[in-house]
């Protein structure tokens, strides 16, 4: 008779640590998921997350935009060149040189405003390059296979009251994996809608970089398009960081304070996420 017992509360216990391995096993591929996702998904530029999308911004930007920017352009250029007719005296010491300056920055800023999205592109592909190098790295080291073995042997050794407990701990470490996985979304999808409209406005900025008094608004932009373009690293490293720190669930003594330490490391994940774009603007010197 008591075999028989020991046999249904060996079962249950195999049960169990089957059903927390699996819930641990799919937690952890739910990370490598979100890492690939991540890295496939702020890895592209603008044109190649959404050509339809790109599309209509580019545009939008070409009909709408670039015709206002051509007309800022105008006036900065005949502003900059009054006063640098002005400046020295009414003309009393002109320097002719200065109006080859003048024909220069006008083909400089014409070539600017005529090639925006080249340069934008050129920043985006730029930020690509970084990120496509770094999920390799940080790829190669999320392998969970060692630390799951680990977990199973503590497991093996708990009894059947603590698994119980244990198994439904896991469940709620599973769905903070789905919270992650919302986050990710709503971070990188606003990151994606916030680049699409700073690029539909860029050649107004643009037309005003040649000029001294008026230059710092092109450079303030260019300065928050490299924040936006980066901020995708940014992320990257902050889920990389998470799939690290879960690794440590094997190490602890305690699996139960593991676990719940990693229901932390969640709710910090979530919150860091958020972080990224202010993060990556103060970086950059950008406001």
């Amino acid at each position: 008779m008591f075999g028989l017992f020991d046999s249904i509360a060996e079962w249950f216990r195999g049960l169990f640590v089957d059903g927390i391995m699996g819930n641990f096993t799919r937690m952890f591929d739910e990370v490598n998921r979100e890492i690939n996702n991540i890295a496939s998904q702020v890895g592209q530029t603008p044109e190649g997350w959404n050509s339809g999308v790109f599309s209509l911004i580019r545009t939008l930007s070409e009909t709408v935009i670039i015709p206002i920017a051509g007309m800022i352009l105008t006036f900065v250029l005949c502003y900059e060149l009054i006063t640098m007719i002005i400046e020295k005296n009414n003309m009393a010491e002109f320097d002719t040189f200065n109006i080859f300056k003048w024909i220069f920055k006008t083909f400089v800023a014409t070539y600017i405003l005529t090639n925006t999205f080249n340069i934008v592109m050129g920043v985006f592909g730029l930020a690509q390059w970084v990120v496509n190098g770094s999920a390799g790295i940080i790829g190669s080291s999320l392998d969970m296979d060692l630390a799951l073995a680990d977990l199973e042997a503590q497991l093996l050794l708990m009894g059947t009251g603590e698994l119980i407990g244990l198994y439904f701990e896991s469940l709620i470490l599973s769905l903070a994996m789905k919270i992650i996985s919302l986050c990710v979304f709503i971070v990188i999808y606003g990151r994606m809608i916030e680049i699409y409209l700073t690029c539909s406005i860029a050649p107004i900025p643009f037309s005003t970089m040649v000029n001294r008094e008026w230059g710092h608004i092109g450079n303030s932009y260019l300065k928050t398009l490299f924040a936006l373009a980066f901020q995708g690293f940014l992320i990257m490293v902050c889920v990389a960081i998470y799939a690290i720190l879960l690794q440590g669930i094997t190490s602890s003594g305690n699996i139960h304070t593991a676990i719940w330490g990693c229901a932390g490391y969640t709710v910090l994940l979530c919150f860091t996420l958020f972080k990224t774009g202010s993060m990556s603007k103060q970086i950059f010197g950008s406001h």
